[in-house]
C-alpha cells in the first residue's frame, strides 16, 4: 500500500485555490463556511500541512476520527485547533454526512507585531491531538460562532486602520472562550477522564514495581502520555483540573510514596533507595523528598523509631 499523500499549504490563497474556493478577500485571514464544501473523496488516507493557524467548528464528517477510543458525538459541535506546521491526518469514508460549521484560517503574518503573536503560543490546546478536540454545547457553539461571524463581517467591510485591531480583539476573545470551555470539558466528560486517571495510577504503580525503573530511570511526562494515548499538554491540563496536580507532580508523588515505604520498612540506605527509584544522584532525591514532605529522608526514617 502506498504511503499517505501529503499536501502542504503555505498561504491561505493556496488552500482556497486547491479546494476551488473564491480568492480570499483578505490574504492573511479567512472564514470558510463548511456546509457547501465538497467532501474529500480521495481513496487513500491523506496528510495535510498548513503553515498557518486553523480553528474549526464542525458538525458531521465523512472522515474517520475518534476521541480516544470513542466515536465523535456528532450531535455536538466539535472545535479543533492547529498551529502552523502540524500534520493533520484524515481518512475519508464512503458514507455521506451533512456537515456544517466554519473554518477560520489565520496566517502568522496577520499577528505580526501584536501581543497576540506571543500570547497565542500559550494556548496549549493548539498542541493537542486531533482526538482531543473540544466538544461544544449548543450555547457554547452560538458564543464562538458569533465571534467568528464578527471577524468575517469585519474583513468583509472596507479594510481600514482599525480592522486589524478589531479582529485581533475578537480572536483574543475566541481563544479565551476556548480555554474556558476546555476547562469545562475536563470536568464534564467524567467517564473518559476518570478512566485516564485510573490508567495513570495503574501505569505508575506497575512502572515503579518493575525492572523498568532501574533500567530506564524515572518515567518522563512524554513516556506517560504516550502510554495513555494522549498528548502531554492535554494530559497535564486534564490532571490539573481534576486533581490540582500536573503529570510531573503525579510522578513525583509516586516517587515519594515508594520512598516512604522503603524508608519505613527496610534498612536500605538513602543512597540505595535513591538509585533504586531511578535517581542518578542521591542529592536530587533528598532535595525532592524534603520539598514534598518538609523532612529529609533520614528525618522521616527517624520518626518511625
Amino acid at each position: 500500500m502506498a504511503g499517505k499523500r501529503i499536501f502542504t499549504f503555505n498561504t491561505i490563497s493556496e488552500f482556497h485555490e486547491f479546494r476551488g474556493f473564491p480568492k480570499p478577500e483578505h490574504p492573511l485571514i479567512s472564514v470558510i463556511d463548511v456546509a457547501p464544501i465538497k467532501d474529500i473523496t480521495m481513496e487513500e488516507p491523506v496528510n495535510i500541512v498548513f503553515n498557518f493557524y486553523l480553528i474549526s467548528m464542525k458538525k458531521g464528517y465523512n472522515v474517520k476520527m475518534k476521541y480516544g477510543q470513542q466515536e465523535y458525538d456528532f450531535n455536538e459541535g466539535v472545535m479543533s485547533f492547529m498551529a502552523p506546521g502540524q500534520v493533520f491526518s484524515i481518512e475519508p469514508l464512503a458514507k455521506e454526512i451533512n456537515q456544517s460549521g466554519w473554518v477560520l484560517l489565520i496566517h502568522p503574518d496577520f499577528l505580526w507585531n501584536t501581543l497576540l503573536a506571543k500570547k497565542i503560543r500559550q494556548y496549549q490546546y493548539f498542541d493537542y491531538s486531533v482526538n482531543e478536540a473540544l466538544f461544544l454545547s449548543e450555547k457554547e457553539e452560538l458564543t464562538v460562532s458569533a465571534i467568528v461571524e464578527n471577524i468575517k463581517r469585519e474583513y468583509h467591510t472596507n479594510i481600514d486602520q482599525f480592522s486589524q485591531e478589531i479582529i485581533i480583539a475578537q480572536l483574543e476573545s475566541l481563544l479565551a472562550y476556548a480555554e474556558r470551555f476546555y476547562q469545562r470539558q475536563f470536568i464534564t466528560r467524567k467517564i473518559s477522564n476518570h478512566r485516564i486517571l485510573e490508567k495513570l495510577e495503574v501505569l505508575l504503580t506497575d512502572y515503579f514495581n518493575s525492572d523498568e525503573l532501574l533500567q530506564k530511570g524515572l518515567p518522563s511526562v512524554k513516556y506517560i502520555s504516550t502510554q495513555l494515548n494522549v498528548s502531554a499538554n492535554y494530559l497535564s491540563n486534564l490532571l490539573k483540573v481534576l486533581t490540582g496536580k500536573s503529570t510531573q507532580q503525579h510522578i513525583q508523588d509516586k516517587v515519594i510514596e515508594k520512598a516512604k515505604e522503603q524508608l519505613s520498612t527496610t534498612a536500605l540506605s538513602v543512597s540505595e533507595i535513591a538509585y533504586g527509584l531511578g535517581f542518578d544522584y542521591p542529592q536530587s532525591f533528598s532535595k525532592l523528598f524534603k520539598a514534598k514532605t518538609q523532612l529529609s529522608p533520614l528525618e522521616f526514617r527517624q520518626s518511625f523509631n
